[in-house]
Protein backbone atom coordinates (compact mmCIF):
# COMPACT_ATOMS: atom_id res chain seq x y z
CA UNK A 1 0.00 0.00 0.00
CA UNK A 2 1.43 3.45 -0.64
CA UNK A 3 0.57 6.30 2.08
CA UNK A 4 0.93 9.61 1.46
CA UNK A 5 1.34 11.83 4.59
CA UNK A 6 0.93 15.18 4.53
CA UNK A 7 2.83 17.32 6.92
CA UNK A 8 5.53 14.07 7.18
CA UNK A 9 7.84 16.23 9.29
CA UNK A 10 6.38 16.37 12.22
CA UNK A 11 7.45 14.19 15.39
CA UNK A 12 4.41 12.01 15.46
CA UNK A 13 4.02 11.99 11.54
CA UNK A 14 7.31 11.15 10.40
CA UNK A 15 7.46 8.68 13.24
CA UNK A 16 4.45 6.90 12.50
CA UNK A 17 5.73 7.10 8.38
CA UNK A 18 9.26 5.64 9.10
CA UNK A 19 7.25 2.50 11.25
CA UNK A 20 5.34 2.24 8.36
CA UNK A 21 8.01 1.34 6.32
CA UNK A 22 9.10 -0.71 8.70
CA UNK A 23 6.02 -3.14 8.09
CA UNK A 24 6.68 -2.68 3.86
CA UNK A 25 4.28 -0.01 2.73
CA UNK A 26 5.59 2.82 0.06
CA UNK A 27 5.43 5.96 2.19
CA UNK A 28 5.67 9.19 0.85
CA UNK A 29 4.94 12.75 1.91
CA UNK A 30 4.62 16.86 1.41
CA UNK A 31 5.27 19.38 4.11
CA UNK A 32 6.86 22.70 4.29
CA UNK A 33 10.07 23.52 6.52
CA UNK A 34 11.78 20.55 5.90
CA UNK A 35 15.04 20.37 8.26
CA UNK A 36 16.57 17.19 10.15
CA UNK A 37 16.61 15.48 12.03
CA UNK A 38 13.31 14.03 11.31
CA UNK A 39 14.16 14.86 7.21
CA UNK A 40 17.56 12.83 7.37
CA UNK A 41 15.35 9.93 8.80
CA UNK A 42 12.91 9.73 6.30
CA UNK A 43 15.42 10.06 3.44
CA UNK A 44 17.55 7.28 5.56
CA UNK A 45 14.53 4.97 4.99
CA UNK A 46 13.97 5.89 1.44
CA UNK A 47 11.26 7.81 2.14
CA UNK A 48 10.18 10.62 -0.69
CA UNK A 49 9.52 14.08 0.75
CA UNK A 50 8.01 16.78 -1.19
CA UNK A 51 8.34 20.48 -0.53
CA UNK A 52 5.02 22.48 0.19
CA UNK A 53 1.37 21.24 -1.22
CA UNK A 54 0.73 20.88 -4.59
CA UNK A 55 -2.75 18.70 -6.02
CA UNK A 56 -1.47 18.16 -9.50
CA UNK A 57 1.72 16.38 -8.01
CA UNK A 58 -0.67 14.36 -5.76
CA UNK A 59 -3.25 13.37 -8.43
CA UNK A 60 -0.08 12.22 -10.74
CA UNK A 61 1.35 9.84 -7.79
CA UNK A 62 -2.10 8.30 -6.72
CA UNK A 63 -1.33 6.75 -3.51
CA UNK A 64 -3.64 4.25 -2.03
CA UNK A 65 -4.56 6.67 1.13
CA UNK A 66 -3.43 10.17 2.12
CA UNK A 67 -2.68 10.32 6.14
CA UNK A 68 -3.68 14.09 6.92
CA UNK A 69 -2.35 15.12 9.96
CA UNK A 70 -3.91 17.21 12.74
CA UNK A 71 -1.50 20.51 12.01
CA UNK A 72 -3.34 20.26 8.28
CA UNK A 73 -6.11 22.31 8.35
CA UNK A 74 -8.90 23.80 5.50
CA UNK A 75 -7.59 26.34 2.83
CA UNK A 76 -4.56 23.79 2.40
CA UNK A 77 -4.42 22.85 -1.22
CA UNK A 78 -3.80 19.37 -1.24
CA UNK A 79 -6.88 19.18 1.16
CA UNK A 80 -9.47 21.26 -0.84
CA UNK A 81 -8.79 19.23 -3.85
CA UNK A 82 -8.96 15.80 -2.09
CA UNK A 83 -12.11 17.60 -0.55
CA UNK A 84 -13.53 19.06 -4.00
CA UNK A 85 -12.32 15.70 -6.33
CA UNK A 86 -12.96 12.60 -3.48
CA UNK A 87 -10.23 10.98 -5.50
CA UNK A 88 -8.46 9.82 -2.76
CA UNK A 89 -9.51 8.37 0.76
CA UNK A 90 -8.07 9.97 3.71
CA UNK A 91 -7.85 9.03 7.06
CA UNK A 92 -6.36 11.06 10.10
CA UNK A 93 -2.79 9.57 11.80
CA UNK A 94 -4.44 8.00 14.78
CA UNK A 95 -7.18 6.04 12.59
CA UNK A 96 -4.41 4.96 10.25
CA UNK A 97 -2.60 3.32 13.28
CA UNK A 98 -5.44 1.41 14.79
CA UNK A 99 -6.55 -0.07 11.65
CA UNK A 100 -2.41 -1.20 10.38
CA UNK A 101 -1.14 -1.61 13.72
CA UNK A 102 -2.48 -1.76 17.15
CA UNK A 103 -5.52 -3.93 15.94
CA UNK A 104 -2.86 -6.89 16.16
CA UNK A 105 -0.94 -6.19 19.36
CA UNK A 106 -1.78 -5.33 22.83
CA UNK A 107 -1.80 -1.45 23.06
CA UNK A 108 -0.36 -0.21 26.24
CA UNK A 109 -1.61 2.92 25.79
CA UNK A 110 -0.14 6.10 28.65
CA UNK A 111 -2.47 9.36 28.82
CA UNK A 112 -2.48 12.38 30.80
CA UNK A 113 -1.63 16.24 30.75
CA UNK A 114 1.94 15.61 31.85
CA UNK A 115 3.98 13.17 31.67
CA UNK A 116 3.25 11.21 28.92
CA UNK A 117 6.49 10.82 26.75
CA UNK A 118 8.77 9.92 29.72
CA UNK A 119 6.52 7.26 31.09
CA UNK A 120 5.91 5.79 27.38
CA UNK A 121 9.43 5.49 26.54
CA UNK A 122 9.87 4.27 30.40
CA UNK A 123 7.05 1.60 29.51
CA UNK A 124 8.85 0.32 26.44
CA UNK A 125 12.47 0.39 28.24
CA UNK A 126 11.25 -1.67 30.59
CA UNK A 127 9.54 -4.48 28.75
CA UNK A 128 12.63 -4.71 26.06
CA UNK A 129 15.06 -5.31 29.35
CA UNK A 130 12.68 -7.65 30.63
CA UNK A 131 12.60 -9.41 27.16
CA UNK A 132 8.97 -8.20 26.01
CA UNK A 133 9.94 -7.46 22.45
CA UNK A 134 7.05 -4.29 22.18
CA UNK A 135 6.53 -2.16 19.71
CA UNK A 136 6.38 1.67 20.15
CA UNK A 137 5.33 5.06 19.55
CA UNK A 138 6.78 7.98 21.23
CA UNK A 139 6.43 11.77 21.17
CA UNK A 140 9.65 12.69 21.86
CA UNK A 141 13.15 11.69 21.22
CA UNK A 142 14.23 8.64 23.69
CA UNK A 143 17.54 8.17 24.57
CA UNK A 144 17.58 4.28 25.53
CA UNK A 145 15.37 3.11 22.84
CA UNK A 146 16.58 3.08 19.04
CA UNK A 147 14.08 5.42 17.41
CA UNK A 148 10.51 7.19 18.40
CA UNK A 149 8.63 4.42 17.15
CA UNK A 150 8.79 0.45 16.31
CA UNK A 151 6.47 -1.82 15.18
CA UNK A 152 7.10 -4.95 17.22
CA UNK A 153 5.28 -7.87 16.10
CA UNK A 154 1.55 -9.13 15.67
CA UNK A 155 0.43 -9.82 19.61
CA UNK A 156 2.64 -8.44 21.63
CA UNK A 157 2.91 -5.36 23.68
CA UNK A 158 2.69 -1.83 21.98
CA UNK A 159 3.30 1.39 24.16
CA UNK A 160 1.77 4.32 22.36
CA UNK A 161 1.75 7.69 23.60
CA UNK A 162 -2.51 8.46 24.52
CA UNK A 163 -3.05 12.39 23.37
CA UNK A 164 -6.20 14.08 24.24
CA UNK A 165 -5.51 16.62 21.42
CA UNK A 166 -7.62 16.57 18.19
CA UNK A 167 -7.08 13.75 15.68
CA UNK A 168 -7.78 15.80 12.75
CA UNK A 169 -9.37 18.58 11.04
CA UNK A 170 -12.55 16.22 10.11
CA UNK A 171 -12.09 14.19 13.26
CA UNK A 172 -12.36 16.53 16.50
CA UNK A 173 -12.24 13.03 19.04
CA UNK A 174 -9.51 13.07 21.29
CA UNK A 175 -6.45 10.53 19.52
CA UNK A 176 -6.05 8.26 21.84
CA UNK A 177 -9.82 6.98 21.92
CA UNK A 178 -8.48 5.38 18.47
CA UNK A 179 -6.08 3.41 20.14
CA UNK A 180 -7.67 0.29 21.80
CA UNK A 181 -6.13 0.17 25.17
CA UNK A 182 -5.20 -3.03 26.66
CA UNK A 183 -3.66 -1.70 29.55
CA UNK A 184 -4.51 2.01 30.16
CA UNK A 185 -2.26 4.42 32.27
CA UNK A 186 -3.49 8.30 33.22
CA UNK A 187 -0.48 10.22 34.83
CA UNK A 188 -2.81 12.77 35.78
CA UNK A 189 -5.67 15.18 34.40
CA UNK A 190 -5.82 19.05 33.99
CA UNK A 191 -7.16 21.35 31.97
CA UNK A 192 -5.37 22.36 28.93
CA UNK A 193 -5.65 22.93 25.26
CA UNK A 194 -8.28 25.32 25.87
CA UNK A 195 -8.43 26.02 21.53
CA UNK A 196 -10.48 22.96 21.54
CA UNK A 197 -11.50 22.14 25.27
CA UNK A 198 -14.29 24.21 26.85
CA UNK A 199 -13.00 23.62 30.61
CA UNK A 200 -12.13 20.66 32.66
CA UNK A 201 -15.53 18.75 32.21
CA UNK A 202 -14.99 18.79 28.65
CA UNK A 203 -11.67 17.16 29.31
CA UNK A 204 -13.24 14.96 32.02
CA UNK A 205 -15.80 13.89 29.49
CA UNK A 206 -13.09 13.01 26.73
CA UNK A 207 -11.14 10.52 29.03
CA UNK A 208 -14.37 9.17 30.09
CA UNK A 209 -14.41 8.09 26.31
CA UNK A 210 -11.21 6.15 26.54
CA UNK A 211 -11.93 4.50 29.82
CA UNK A 212 -15.32 3.08 28.58
CA UNK A 213 -13.16 1.23 26.15
CA UNK A 214 -10.56 -0.81 28.56
CA UNK A 215 -11.90 -4.35 28.19
CA UNK A 216 -13.07 -6.71 30.81
CA UNK A 217 -9.38 -8.40 30.66
CA UNK A 218 -7.48 -5.14 30.42
CA UNK A 219 -6.32 -2.65 33.37
CA UNK A 220 -6.43 1.02 34.43
CA UNK A 221 -3.52 2.41 35.79
CA UNK A 222 -4.54 6.05 37.65
CA UNK A 223 -2.81 8.78 39.59
CA UNK A 224 -4.08 8.08 43.07
CA UNK A 225 -3.13 11.52 44.19
CA UNK A 226 -5.18 13.02 41.06
CA UNK A 227 -8.42 15.16 42.60
CA UNK A 228 -9.64 15.47 39.03
CA UNK A 229 -9.52 12.26 38.27
CA UNK A 230 -12.06 10.71 41.17
CA UNK A 231 -15.36 11.10 39.08
CA UNK A 232 -13.61 8.56 36.22
CA UNK A 233 -11.94 6.31 38.61
CA UNK A 234 -12.18 3.48 39.53
CA UNK A 235 -14.69 1.91 37.26
CA UNK A 236 -16.30 -1.84 38.22
CA UNK A 237 -15.72 -3.34 34.52
CA UNK A 238 -12.20 -3.79 34.93
CA UNK A 239 -9.11 -3.79 36.96
CA UNK A 240 -7.95 0.03 38.66
CA UNK A 241 -4.72 0.16 40.35
CA UNK A 242 -3.87 3.85 42.13
CA UNK A 243 -0.44 4.72 42.22
CA UNK A 244 0.91 7.83 44.05
CA UNK A 245 1.92 8.78 47.44
CA UNK A 246 -1.39 8.54 49.41
CA UNK A 247 -1.97 6.19 52.06
CA UNK A 248 -4.59 4.38 50.08
CA UNK A 249 -3.16 4.02 46.75
CA UNK A 250 -2.43 0.82 45.63
CA UNK A 251 0.93 1.42 44.29
CA UNK A 252 2.76 3.69 46.84
CA UNK A 253 5.55 5.64 46.52
CA UNK A 254 7.38 6.34 49.90
CA UNK A 255 10.66 7.85 51.38
CA UNK A 256 11.31 10.16 48.30
CA UNK A 257 14.56 12.05 48.18
CA UNK A 258 16.52 13.74 45.75
CA UNK A 259 19.88 15.41 45.00
CA UNK A 260 22.33 16.31 42.09
CA UNK A 261 23.07 12.94 41.20
CA UNK A 262 19.34 11.57 40.89
CA UNK A 263 16.47 10.73 43.14
CA UNK A 264 15.47 7.40 45.44
CA UNK A 265 12.33 5.97 46.84
CA UNK A 266 10.56 2.96 47.96
CA UNK A 267 7.60 0.91 46.48
CA UNK A 268 4.91 -0.71 48.49
CA UNK A 269 2.63 -2.93 47.34
CA UNK A 270 -0.75 -2.70 49.48
CA UNK A 271 1.66 -2.73 52.13
CA UNK A 272 4.33 -5.13 51.38
CA UNK A 273 7.32 -3.90 50.41
CA UNK A 274 8.19 -4.17 46.36
CA UNK A 275 11.91 -2.66 46.21
CA UNK A 276 14.03 0.16 46.65
CA UNK A 277 14.56 2.93 43.64
CA UNK A 278 17.61 4.64 42.86
CA UNK A 279 17.51 6.30 39.21
CA UNK A 280 19.12 9.90 37.67
CA UNK A 281 15.94 11.20 37.18
CA UNK A 282 14.57 14.33 39.44
CA UNK A 283 11.04 15.04 40.98
CA UNK A 284 8.33 13.27 41.97
CA UNK A 285 6.21 13.44 39.31
CA UNK A 286 9.24 11.33 37.67
CA UNK A 287 8.85 9.07 40.53
CA UNK A 288 5.09 8.37 39.43
CA UNK A 289 5.71 7.50 36.19
CA UNK A 290 8.37 5.34 37.25
CA UNK A 291 5.92 3.65 39.16
CA UNK A 292 3.42 3.20 36.40
CA UNK A 293 5.54 2.19 33.87
CA UNK A 294 6.95 -0.67 36.29
CA UNK A 295 3.48 -1.52 36.97
CA UNK A 296 1.83 -1.39 33.51
CA UNK A 297 5.37 -3.50 32.09
CA UNK A 298 4.64 -6.15 34.70
CA UNK A 299 0.91 -6.60 33.62
CA UNK A 300 2.09 -7.14 29.76
CA UNK A 301 4.42 -9.59 30.82
CA UNK A 302 1.95 -11.06 33.26
CA UNK A 303 -1.64 -10.30 33.20
CA UNK A 304 -3.33 -12.82 34.74
CA UNK A 305 -1.14 -12.17 38.07
CA UNK A 306 -2.08 -9.16 39.97
CA UNK A 307 1.15 -8.02 40.77
CA UNK A 308 4.05 -9.34 38.65
CA UNK A 309 7.03 -7.03 40.58
CA UNK A 310 9.70 -6.53 37.85
CA UNK A 311 13.32 -5.96 38.54
CA UNK A 312 13.46 -1.82 39.71
CA UNK A 313 17.68 -2.24 38.84
CA UNK A 314 16.95 -1.20 35.29
CA UNK A 315 15.82 1.95 36.41
CA UNK A 316 19.44 2.91 37.01
CA UNK A 317 20.61 3.05 33.85
CA UNK A 318 17.78 4.75 32.22
CA UNK A 319 18.73 8.18 30.83
CA UNK A 320 15.44 9.78 29.72
CA UNK A 321 13.92 11.68 26.80
CA UNK A 322 15.69 14.74 25.50
CA UNK A 323 14.31 17.96 26.19
CA UNK A 324 13.16 16.70 29.77
CA UNK A 325 15.51 18.60 32.01
CA UNK A 326 18.29 18.08 29.43
CA UNK A 327 21.76 19.38 30.30
CA UNK A 328 23.23 21.54 27.69
CA UNK A 329 26.39 22.72 29.83
CA UNK A 330 27.87 22.04 33.23
CA UNK A 331 30.85 24.26 34.68
CA UNK A 332 32.05 25.45 37.23
CA UNK A 333 28.81 27.77 38.80
CA UNK A 334 26.57 27.54 36.08
CA UNK A 335 24.24 24.64 34.74
CA UNK A 336 21.88 25.12 31.67
CA UNK A 337 18.87 23.31 31.24
CA UNK A 338 16.66 22.91 28.13
CA UNK A 339 12.48 21.25 29.67
CA UNK A 340 9.63 20.93 27.46
CA UNK A 341 7.56 22.50 30.21
CA UNK A 342 4.46 24.30 29.07
CA UNK A 343 1.53 23.62 31.73
CA UNK A 344 2.06 25.62 35.10
CA UNK A 345 1.84 22.50 37.34
CA UNK A 346 5.30 20.89 34.55
CA UNK A 347 6.83 24.60 35.34
CA UNK A 348 6.55 24.34 39.02
CA UNK A 349 7.15 20.55 39.10
CA UNK A 350 10.75 21.43 37.56
CA UNK A 351 11.80 24.49 39.30
CA UNK A 352 10.56 22.74 42.84
CA UNK A 353 12.89 19.30 41.78
CA UNK A 354 15.87 22.17 40.94
CA UNK A 355 15.28 23.84 44.39
CA UNK A 356 16.26 19.95 45.90
CA UNK A 357 19.07 19.50 43.21
CA UNK A 358 20.39 22.62 43.30
CA UNK A 359 19.90 24.23 47.42
CA UNK A 360 22.53 26.99 46.59
CA UNK A 361 22.10 27.89 43.47
CA UNK A 362 20.24 31.17 41.68
CA UNK A 363 17.65 29.75 39.88
CA UNK A 364 17.04 31.34 36.39
CA UNK A 365 13.51 30.12 34.40
CA UNK A 366 13.75 31.28 30.78
CA UNK A 367 9.96 30.83 29.65
CA UNK A 368 8.52 30.76 25.62
CA UNK A 369 4.87 31.19 25.66
CA UNK A 370 3.93 29.01 23.14
CA UNK A 371 1.22 26.81 23.14
CA UNK A 372 -2.19 27.41 21.87
CA UNK A 373 -3.13 27.89 25.30
CA UNK A 374 -0.09 29.27 27.04
CA UNK A 375 -0.45 32.12 24.35
CA UNK A 376 -3.58 33.00 25.97
CA UNK A 377 -3.86 34.47 28.93
CA UNK A 378 -5.99 31.46 30.33
CA UNK A 379 -3.24 30.54 32.56
CA UNK A 380 -1.50 33.74 33.18
CA UNK A 381 -1.86 34.01 37.12
CA UNK A 382 -0.85 30.02 37.37
CA UNK A 383 2.00 30.88 35.52
CA UNK A 384 3.15 33.62 37.16
CA UNK A 385 2.64 31.80 40.46
CA UNK A 386 4.49 28.83 38.98
CA UNK A 387 7.78 30.55 38.07
CA UNK A 388 7.77 33.09 41.54
CA UNK A 389 9.11 29.92 42.50
CA UNK A 390 12.47 30.80 40.17
CA UNK A 391 15.03 33.72 41.65
CA UNK A 392 14.94 35.39 38.24
CA UNK A 393 12.57 34.81 35.16
CA UNK A 394 12.79 36.08 31.69
CA UNK A 395 9.43 36.11 29.63
CA UNK A 396 10.44 36.02 25.91
CA UNK A 397 8.19 37.29 23.11
CA UNK A 398 3.88 35.20 22.48
CA UNK A 399 4.73 32.86 19.91
CA UNK A 400 2.65 34.15 16.87
CA UNK A 401 0.99 36.66 19.31
CA UNK A 402 -0.57 38.41 16.61
CA UNK A 403 -3.30 35.29 16.26
CA UNK A 404 -5.13 36.89 19.81
CA UNK A 405 -6.61 40.30 20.96
CA UNK A 406 -5.26 42.18 23.34
CA UNK A 407 -8.06 40.77 25.83
CA UNK A 408 -7.37 37.46 25.36
CA UNK A 409 -2.85 37.08 24.53
CA UNK A 410 -0.86 36.53 27.69
CA UNK A 411 0.51 39.71 28.78
CA UNK A 412 3.97 38.92 29.77
CA UNK A 413 4.89 42.59 31.36
CA UNK A 414 2.25 42.08 33.83
CA UNK A 415 3.54 39.25 34.43
CA UNK A 416 7.15 40.64 35.11
CA UNK A 417 5.95 43.41 37.11
CA UNK A 418 3.69 40.74 39.56
CA UNK A 419 6.76 39.40 39.62
CA UNK A 420 8.80 41.98 40.26
CA UNK A 421 6.25 42.85 43.87
CA UNK A 422 7.17 39.62 44.78
CA UNK A 423 10.44 39.96 44.78
CA UNK A 424 11.47 37.49 41.94
CA UNK A 425 14.22 39.71 39.48
CA UNK A 426 11.70 39.35 35.88
CA UNK A 427 11.80 41.08 33.28
CA UNK A 428 9.74 40.61 29.68
CA UNK A 429 11.34 41.27 26.00
CA UNK A 430 9.50 41.71 22.88
CA UNK A 431 12.22 39.07 20.57
CA UNK A 432 14.84 36.68 21.26
CA UNK A 433 18.14 38.37 20.70
CA UNK A 434 16.98 41.38 23.67
CA UNK A 435 15.94 38.58 25.73
CA UNK A 436 20.10 36.94 25.00
CA UNK A 437 21.88 39.72 25.45
CA UNK A 438 20.93 40.56 29.20
CA UNK A 439 20.74 37.21 29.81
CA UNK A 440 24.35 36.99 28.84
CA UNK A 441 25.24 40.50 30.45
CA UNK A 442 23.88 38.61 34.12
CA UNK A 443 25.25 35.18 33.81
CA UNK A 444 28.86 37.15 33.05
CA UNK A 445 28.65 39.19 36.30
CA UNK A 446 30.48 38.20 39.29
CA UNK A 447 27.73 35.93 41.08
CA UNK A 448 28.11 35.48 44.86
CA UNK A 449 26.18 32.13 44.11
CA UNK A 450 26.30 29.01 41.17
CA UNK A 451 23.86 29.90 38.72
CA UNK A 452 20.93 27.28 37.38
CA UNK A 453 19.27 28.38 34.04
CA UNK A 454 16.52 26.37 32.65
CA UNK A 455 14.57 27.22 29.68
CA UNK A 456 11.34 26.31 28.99
CA UNK A 457 9.56 25.58 25.56
CA UNK A 458 7.60 23.04 23.78
CA UNK A 459 9.37 24.36 20.96
CA UNK A 460 12.51 25.98 19.59
CA UNK A 461 12.73 29.38 21.85
CA UNK A 462 14.43 31.19 18.87
CA UNK A 463 16.93 28.45 19.17
CA UNK A 464 18.76 30.96 22.08
CA UNK A 465 19.00 28.56 24.54
CA UNK A 466 21.92 26.60 22.41
CA UNK A 467 23.28 29.98 21.23
CA UNK A 468 23.69 30.68 25.35
CA UNK A 469 25.12 27.25 26.05
CA UNK A 470 27.96 28.49 23.31
CA UNK A 471 28.05 31.94 24.42
CA UNK A 472 28.70 30.79 28.49
CA UNK A 473 31.03 27.93 27.40
CA UNK A 474 32.88 30.46 25.42
CA UNK A 475 32.88 32.96 28.40
CA UNK A 476 34.25 30.31 30.95
CA UNK A 477 36.82 29.00 28.73
CA UNK A 478 38.43 32.86 28.54
CA UNK A 479 38.13 33.02 32.13
CA UNK A 480 39.79 29.87 33.44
Amino acid sequence: MHLYFMGICGTAMGNVALMMRELGHEVSGSDTGIYPPMSDLLRDADVEILDGWDPERLAALKPDRVVVGNAISRGNPEIEWLLATRALPIVSLPALLSETTLSTRQPIVITGTHGKTTTSALTAFLLREHRGDPGWLVGGVPRDLPNGAHAGEAGRPFVIEGDEYDSAFFDKRSKFVHYQPRILAINNLEFDHGDIFRDLADIQRSFSHVIRLVPRNGFILYNGDEENLRPLLPVDWCSCYSVGVGKDCDLRIENFKENAQGASFTLRWRGTLWDKVSWPLHGLYNARNAAVALLAAGLALKPDDPFCPLDVTALAKYQGVKRRQECLLDVTNLTILEDFGHHPTAVAQVLESLRNRYPGHRITACFEPRSNTGATNIFQERFTDALALADAVYLGPVFRGDRYTDDKRLNTKVMADVLKERGVCAGAFGDFDSLLTELCEATRQKQERPRCVVFFSNGGFGGIHHRFATEMTTFNTAVT
